[in-house]
């Protein structure tokens, strides 16, 4: 099971949601790069000759003298620096989806490149480039230096299994005893197969000391707003069996776990995540945050790092692993079956169980027959508030019988105003009487909380709306714009969405038409101002989604143009008040027993007014 920590953001979100909610409660109311196609990615495929033609030797090899120092200095590995591979060379295997680059230095990945997307100002989208990432070994030899994989030079062999590419680095003591890397890159995969392998190094890897496999990068910015993609930037990572966690959002944030078996580097609609067949034995994450200020820091979202402890099996290592570079795609995480869909943010509870179950597929159908897919969020919000219409109904019936009985309730008022509990009494007598209760309109509201939320959760994530323009909006998963404004507003930013201005003016007319006659009644102490409250929520919203996913502005916008709709017709259409009062007159007439629960509070009601003559004497 996955255990989730509540961000900041979504709590803000939670509970604007949940103050709306609670108004609606208290009225009862997301191509291969230039120069290389996949068939010359596959006539290149061919082992790589022994002799690599040296390009730029390092210092340690220039002469008799500093190699013979290079040598003392690695030992055994000193054989690796006089290889032709001892080079800055790299060697590259590439798919119709992925092109990564393997340097010879340190064998790891120094460009990972998606070529079916694009930055948010139509750059290729590049994981790994220009050094934001290091992966390397460390380890302590027999006797006792401490060397590190990212400093030495590696060997490469590139060649063909199938329609695989297979890239073995090697980093050799000798040609029998090494230590090796090898990528294995399958066709319209993002996920490749990796392993870690030693042969004959029992001598040279101390076992008595840790070996350990450190993991870095920083998060290159892809989207428009740096601090919305940076809400959604986290580090993920497995542990325990199936359990999952992620570091959060602080400045600095970190967390040690023990068999760990993948550790995701989250860029919200991008993902960098290393996986293992065998757990580590412990994992050490950090994640901090590189943006301080949006207007200077627009380079990198977060800088992660993890540091796995490797157990040597008979003096070797030997690793069985997989690297994913790729979006952040629910549907394409999911089918690897790794449990790597929990990477995507979908909601705790139930709200994630609702969107992986429901709407997800839901959208997904829509969205391969509509033409748009702002059309098909449309066409979602209407289907949901159909289904949620019955519930609409009861909650809008209640506010109707509360209504009808509010001239009596304010003659009780009058009549007990100086007998709270009198009142309360005599106030629950006649609820009970006519069939009303004030609670009937807030269970049905209650209801729609999982799905507001669980769709709080869905637009952000989805990322098929990722650059997928609708109207004026030319990204749903991002933010619209219809003017940039000279200068920022705290909280609201420095430009100006229209969807988020028609939900906010749709909710603060449904919240016009849901308050009946409360608005004209006088305020009662002890409650909250009712006025304020209507006027601050869609103030609220319209500050809070800013800056937040245009598709779930439309979402709000709709539905709230929808549920308007139904208000009416149940007003005009369906619901008669003067046969409401009629039956509820009735009601009043017809012996009323009073269920055990009931019939205890009022119990207690008289008990503690008994309570409270005897306190006055």
């Amino acid at each position: 099971m996955e255990e989730k920590k509540f961000d900041i953001q979504s709590l803000i979100g939670f509970f604007l949601i949940g103050g709306i909610l609670i108004w609606m409660l208290y009225n009862n109311s997301f191509e291969n790069e230039p120069g290389q196609t996949e068939k010359e990615t596959t006539e290149q495929v061919q082992e790589v000759p022994a002799n690599i033609p040296s390009q730029e030797q390092p210092a340690a090899a220039t002469d008799s003298t500093t190699m013979a120092q290079a040598q003392r200095e690695l030992g055994d590995f000193g054989y690796s620096s006089t290889l032709p591979s001892a080079t800055d060379n790299s060697t590259t295997i590439a798919n119709d989806v992925l092109e990564l680059t393997i340097d010879n230095k340190g064998g790891y990945i120094s460009e990972a490149l998606l070529t079916q997307y694009k930055t948010y100002d139509s750059i290729p989208v590049y994981l790994i480039k220009d050094g934001n990432a290091d992966f390397n070994i460390n380890f302590t030899t027999t006797d006792g230096r401490v060397l590190d994989t990212e400093n030495l030079y590696f060997e490469p062999t590139l060649s063909q299994s199938g329609n695989n590419q297979v890239l073995s680095m090697k980093l050799k003591v000798s040609e029998t005893e090494y230590l090796e890397y090898l990528y294995v890159l399958k066709p319209g995969e993002y996920m490749l197969d990796f392993s870690i392998r030693s042969q004959g190094l029992r001598e040279v890897i101390n076992p008595s000391q840790d070996v350990s496999l450190d993991w870095r990068l920083k998060g290159y910015r892809f989207s428009k707003s740096i601090s919305y993609e940076n809400r959604y930037t986290e580090l993920y990572y497995e542990y325990d069996d199936g359990t999952d966690d992620y570091l959060g959002h602080g400045d600095f944030t970190d967390d040690v776990e023990e068999d760990v078996t993948y550790v995701a580097f989250k860029q919200h609609f991008f993902t960098s995540i290393l996986l293992t067949d065998t757990p580590f034995e412990r994992g050490k994450f950090t994640s901090r945050n590189l943006v301080q200020d949006e207007d200077i820091d627009t380079v990198y979202t977060k800088e992660y790092t993890t540091s796995l402890d490797l157990a040597l099996k008979g003096g070797e290592l030997n690793y069985n692993l997989n690297w994913y570079y790729g979006p952040t795609d629910y549907q394409i995480l999911n089918n690897y079956d790794r449990n790597l869909d929990e990477i995507v943010p979908l909601g705790w509870g139930i709200f994630g169980w609702i969107n992986q179950y429901i709407f997800i597929p839901f959208f997904s159908f829509l969205s391969s027959y509509l033409p748009s897919y702002g059309l098909a969020i449309i066409v979602m919000t209407i289907v949901v508030r159909i289904v949620l219409s019955p519930v609409t109904y009861k909650s809008y019936l209640s506010q109707a019988k509360m209504k009808v009985l509010r001239p009596e309730i304010n003659e009780l008022n009058d009549k007990f105003k100086d007998n709270p509990m009198k009142k309360q009494q005599e106030t629950m007598k006649l609820y009970s009487k006519a069939g009303a209760s004030p609670m009937s309109g807030c269970l049905p509201a209650l209801m729609q909380i999982p799905v507001f939320y669980a769709l709080f959760q869905f637009f952000p994530s989805a990322f098929e709306l990722r650059q997928k323009g609708f109207l004026w909006a030319d990204d749903l998963s991002s933010y619209d714009t219809i003017a940039e404004l000279p200068f920022t507003i705290p909280f609201y930013g420095d430009h100006v969405s229209l969807f988020p201005i028609l939900a906010s003016i749709a909710i603060f007319v449904y919240m016009m038409m849901t308050t009946g006659q409360t608005m004209q009644q006088n305020q009662q102490p002890g409650m909250p101002n009712m006025k304020f409250i209507m006027y601050l929520s869609p103030l609220l919203m319209l500050f809070f989604f800013n800056n937040y996913a245009s598709g779930l502005s439309l979402y709000y916008f709709t539905s709230n143009l929808i549920t308007i709709g139904i208000m009416l017709v149940i007003k005009y259409a369906i619901i008669d008040e003067d046969k409401i009062h009629a039956k509820i007159q009735e009601n009043k007439k017809k012996p009323k027993k009073q269920g055990k629960f009931a019939k205890k509070m009022q119990e207690m009601m008289e008990q503690a007014e008994q309570q409270q003559k005897k306190g006055k004497k």
